[in-house]
C-alpha cells in the first residue's frame, strides 16, 4: 500500500483515516473526494466507488478528487508511461473496473493553482486560522 497526492492541493485530510477505509473496501485505489466550486472536474459515485469523471461541471457541489490517494502496487499497471495522465486512462478504468473506492473528505480543502489561491492560503495562514495545521 502506498500513498501518493498531486502536491498541489491543501487539506486537513486525516491520512490514518483515508488509509484505514481504503483497506476497509478491498480496491486497488481510493481517491478523496472533496466538494469545491465548480472549478474542477466532478467526480460521478455510486455507494463508495467511482463510475467515472466529468470535467468540470458548471454549478457547484459537485464531488471532484482532492488529489490525495491511497493505492495498492497493481495501479501501476494501468500506467504505460511518461505521457500517461492519471485521471484518464488509469483512474476511469479503475472506476469502471469496480477498482476505486472514494472517501468522501468533508473537512477543509484547497487547491493552490492561482496567485488568488496562494493568496488566500498564506492570509490564512498568518491569521492563524490555516485549517490543515493540525500538527502541534
Amino acid at each position: 500500500t502506498f500513498c501518493l497526492t498531486y502536491g498541489d492541493g491543501v487539506s486537513d485530510v486525516d491520512l490514518t483515516r483515508l488509509i484505514e477505509f481504503h483497506h476497509s473496501e478491498g480496491r486497488q485505489a481510493t481517491v478523496t473526494a472533496v466538494q469545491p466550486s465548480g472549478r474542477f472536474g466532478s467526480i460521478e459515485i455510486e455507494g463508495n466507488g467511482a463510475s467515472g469523471f466529468v470535467e468540470k461541471p458548471a454549478g457547484d457541489n459537485h464531488w471532484v478528487s482532492g488529489g490525495f490517494f491511497v493505492c495498492e502496487p497493481p495501479v501501476l499497471d494501468h500506467i504505460e508511461g511518461p505521457d500517461t495522465i492519471w485521471e484518464k486512462k488509469p483512474m476511469q478504468q479503475l472506476a469502471e473496473d469496480g477498482q476505486l473506492s472514494v472517501y468522501k473528505h468533508r473537512g477543509f480543502w484547497s487547491a493552490m493553482d492561482t496567485l488568488r489561491d496562494k493568496n488566500q492560503l498564506e492570509a490564512l495562514w498568518s491569521g492563524g486560522g490555516a485549517p490543515w495545521k493540525t500538527w502541534g
